[in-house]
C-alpha cells in the first residue's frame, strides 16, 4: 500500500489536473487520499507546496531525461548544430509518451501539464517555472544554434507555436475524434510523435512570414489607417 504522502501526491495531481489548482479544494484531495486535512499540511505545509511536490516528483525527472537527450545529441554533434528533427523529438517525445503511462498516473500528469501551459495562474505558473527554466534555456540555444538563419525572437515564437501543439495533446485530446470524425485517437502514441515531430520541424524551417511577429508593430497601408488629423484635432481635407 502506498505511503500517505504518496496518496497525498496520487490525488492532488489528479484533481489539479481535472479541476485546475484553484478548482481543487484541499478537502476533496483528502478524500480522495483517505486522509485528514492534518496530513496534508505535516507533509506539504500548504496547497501551493503540494502543487510544488507534484510537480517535481514527476516533472523534474522528465526533464533530466529531455536534457540527456540532449547532452548525448550535443556529444555525438561535436560541436556542429544537431540535425534539427531529432532536437524537436528529444524536446516533445518524453512528455507525449506521458500518455501511455496510465500505470504511472501518467495521463493525469499529463493533463495536468497541458493545464499549466494553457491555463496557468500567475501563483502556479512561477512553481511551473521553477522546474522549467533550465530546461528552456538550454533547448532554446540549441534550437538557435540549429536554425542560424533566423533571429533569436523568430526561433522563440516557433518553439512557443511548438509547445502549443504539444500541449494540445495533452490537455484536449478529446477534440481528435471530433475533428477526425472518429478515424483517430491518441492510442497510437508512436504516430502521436512521428506525426508531432514532422509538424514542428517544418514549422521551425517554414519561410518567415510576410508580417513577421518578429518585425515589431505591423504598419497598416495608408487607406486603414483612417485620416489623417491636424494639430488641432480635425480631420484633415481632402
Amino acid at each position: 500500500m502506498r505511503d500517505t504522502k504518496e496518496r497525498i501526491l496520487d490525488a492532488a495531481e489528479s484533481l489539479f489536473a481535472e479541476q485546475g489548482f484553484d478548482g481543487a479544494s484541499l478537502r476533496a484531495i483528502t478524500t480522495a487520499a483517505g486522509v485528514n486535512l492534518a496530513a496534508v499540511n505535516y507533509h506539504f505545509s500548504s496547497k501551493e507546496a503540494l502543487l510544488q511536490s507534484v510537480f517535481a516528483r514527476k516533472l523534474a525527472p522528465l526533464n533530466r531525461e529531455r536534457l540527456a537527450l540532449l547532452d548525448a545529441l550535443e556529444a555525438e554533434a561535436a560541436g556542429a548544430p544537431v540535425q534539427l528533427k531529432r532536437l524537436v523529438q528529444a524536446f516533445l517525445e518524453p512528455v507525449v509518451r506521458l500518455i501511455e503511462k496510465p500505470a504511472e498516473s501518467g495521463i493525469s500528469f499529463g493533463m495536468l501539464l497541458g493545464r499549466m501551459y494553457t491555463t496557468s495562474t500567475p501563483s502556479t505558473r512561477n512553481i511551473f517555472l521553477d522546474e522549467i527554466r533550465v530546461l528552456a534555456r538550454r533547448f532554446s540555444a540549441a534550437f538557435q544554434r540549429s536554425l542560424p538563419g533566423l533571429a533569436f525572437e523568430e526561433v522563440a515564437w516557433r518553439m512557443f507555436f511548438g509547445i502549443g501543439a504539444m500541449s494540445q495533446i495533452l490537455a484536449a485530446s478529446w477534440m481528435l475524434p471530433i475533428v477526425s470524425e472518429g478515424r483517430a485517437d491518441v492510442s497510437d502514441v508512436d504516430g502521436i510523435v512521428d506525426s508531432l515531430t514532422s509538424f514542428v520541424t517544418a514549422g521551425l524551417q517554414a519561410d518567415p512570414a510576410r508580417h513577421s511577429v518578429c518585425s515589431g508593430r505591423r504598419r497598416f497601408p495608408e487607406s486603414r489607417r483612417g485620416p489623417r488629423r491636424r494639430s488641432g484635432g480635425r480631420p484633415e481635407s481632402s
